[in-house]
């Protein structure tokens, strides 16, 4: 499985053969999101992130691209668009001659 639409639409079969959706609004969906952004976070809280347990991570990760898949099948939003779209306002703000080597926020370099 390689693409995001496979793994969108093996999630939604998952989510449908329980009867889920009604439960998935675009509000939960974004809370649920959220929380288990949290929970990764959680599996580096008070570690060096070499102390953090890549096994739980995966799972944690998991949820989190997950809901964020459930959450663009929501807005009928295409991953692989959306990300390039990104990547390319992200290399807009960052100019690679002003960003290479450097953390500062765009409004700042």
């Amino acid at each position: 499985m390689n693409d995001w639409k496979e793994l969108q639409t093996l999630l939604i079969e998952f989510r449908d053969e329980r009867d889920w959706a009604q439960f998935h609004n675009a509000k939960d969906l974004a809370l649920a999101l959220s929380i288990e952004a949290a929970e990764l976070n959680e599996l580096f809280l008070w570690k060096n992130a070499n102390e953090a347990n890549v096994e739980k991570i995966k799972d944690e990760l998991a949820d989190v691209l997950g809901y964020a898949l459930l959450l663009a099948d929501k807005y009928n939003l295409d991953i692989n668009e959306i990300m390039t779209s990104k990547i390319q306002k992200n290399a807009d703000k960052y100019p690679v001659h002003k960003a290479k080597g450097n953390a500062k926020k765009y409004n700042e370099l």
